[in-house]
């Protein structure tokens, strides 16, 4: 089974201990500590030497959506004085004011595609524009922005091409029009097999989708189905598959 777990920001609104504790039930392996707001970000990270993670085998750190340029050296060191090296940082880049205060992290920092709401970090082109001033970062594949950038899924077997080297994790949901993450549909579930292939089955996805306690599991089984770690083939009109492992090629007209 793929490495998978669920962003505490999504389970509970603001508060970690809570969607930590609604977890311990659930099979899940990895963990984001999610602070999106600024303020959520010191009390996380200052109680992280408090927090039991001993089951997870992963656990990474979601950054702030928004944060001023003064508040962006707080959030630095910070994060320099509480989270351990090997944790990886989630960054949206475009909350990004001095690129020289993220090179330190080097690999740990993991830029993460954006979705349509956003003026950059959503193609292949404005993400190695990102990628060009943080040459060591890393790559964190939100599988949802993509598909609501592109449904064709091109620009996400796009993205996956291009920054396989830096992948290091997946963010999954169903991103509607609003830009929310909601669970999965059968639609999004088809799109995401499009491109399972090329996520190695060692990448620990993180669900985003804002499910309810009861939910948990299924959402967890439903993102599974939609990332098989064995492929299926999927047929669409105007492409063929060799196979999902294999390259996509696309029917000419």
């Amino acid at each position: 089974m793929r490495p998978i777990g669920f962003s505490t920001g999504a389970i509970a609104y603001a508060d970690f201990n809570r969607a930590l504790d609604l977890l311990r039930g659930e099979a899940v392996t990895c963990v984001e500590l999610s602070a999106l707001r600024f303020p959520e970000a010191h009390l996380l990270l200052s109680s992280i030497r408090e927090l039991d993670l001993t089951r997870y085998s992963y656990v990474s750190f979601h950054a702030p959506s928004s944060f001023d340029p003064v508040q962006e050296k707080v959030l630095v060191n910070d994060l320099r004085e509480h989270l351990p090296a090997h944790w990886p940082i989630i960054l949206h880049p475009d909350t990004i004011h001095d690129q020289g205060l993220w090179r330190q992290f080097r690999s740990q920092l993991a830029i993460e595609n954006m979705d349509q709401r956003k003026l950059g970090g959503r193609t292949v082109e404005e993400l190695t524009d990102v990628f060009a001033g943080l040459p060591e970062a890393s790559f964190c594949f939100d599988i949802g922005h993509a598909r609501q950038c592109d449904t064709s899924m091109t620009g996400a077997y796009k993205m996956l091409k291009a920054f396989s080297e830096r992948l290091i994790q997946v963010h999954v949901s169903e991103v509607n029009s609003s830009s929310q993450h909601d669970p999965v549909s059968y639609a999004a579930q088809i799109s995401f097999r499009e491109v399972s292939g090329l996520i190695p089955s060692r990448i620990p996805l993180i669900v985003e989708s804002r499910v309810s306690p009861d939910g948990l599991g299924r959402e967890i089984r439903r993102v599974l189905e939609s990332l098989p770690e064995q492929p299926l083939l999927v047929l669409v009109p105007g492409r063929k598959y060799v196979s999902h492992t294999l390259d996509m090629e696309r029917n000419s007209p």
